[in-house]
């Protein structure tokens, strides 16, 4: 399952892909899927603000393809990305730029992964099928967002 929240920790996009399939390809189609009201005329856009995946999707071409969207990328280099830019010597440029304390809030995706494991369907996955599966997943963040905006209004 991969999962893009929002800052509150709520779910606004779900992909399932068999447990072989890679992180990194999914995130940007992840990151399509969101659409984000904006204040003032005109439609809901995409993703603006930051974005922190692990280090897995930290390759060069994910860090491109977000620049491109103008979204801040928060992510450790890998060990092999940092020896092959030192073997570049000063053409391999500079490294990017990384933030531990934005990093940190990582963990706000962790805590949305544990809430959506309370529903007992989603953590014992009595759905065999992938669309029943995703289809419970996507009911149980309507749960939550409701939860979240009626302690909102209290």
């Amino acid at each position: 399952m991969h999962l893009a929240v929002d800052g509150r920790g709520l779910p606004m996009s779900v992909i399932l892909t068999p447990g072989q399939a890679g992180d990194n390809p999914q995130l940007l189609p992840l990151l399509d899927q969101v659409a984000v009201g904006r204040d003032g005329p005109g439609g809901p856009g995409n993703v603006r603000g930051g974005c922190w995946p692990t280090r897995p999707n930290s390759h060069p071409s994910t860090r491109t393809a977000l620049r491109h969207r103008k979204i801040a990328f928060t992510s450790p280099e890998r060990s092999d990305q940092i020896a092959r830019r030192a073997a570049k010597g000063s053409r391999g440029g500079r490294p990017p730029a990384f933030d531990t304390g934005l990093y940190a809030d990582r963990n706000v995706v962790e805590r949305c992964f544990n809430r959506l494991k309370q529903f007992r369907a989603l953590a014992t996955r009595y759905a065999k099928r992938a669309a029943y599966y995703r289809t419970e997943i996507i009911i149980a963040a309507i749960v939550l967002w409701l939860r979240t905006g009626l302690q909102d209004t209290a």
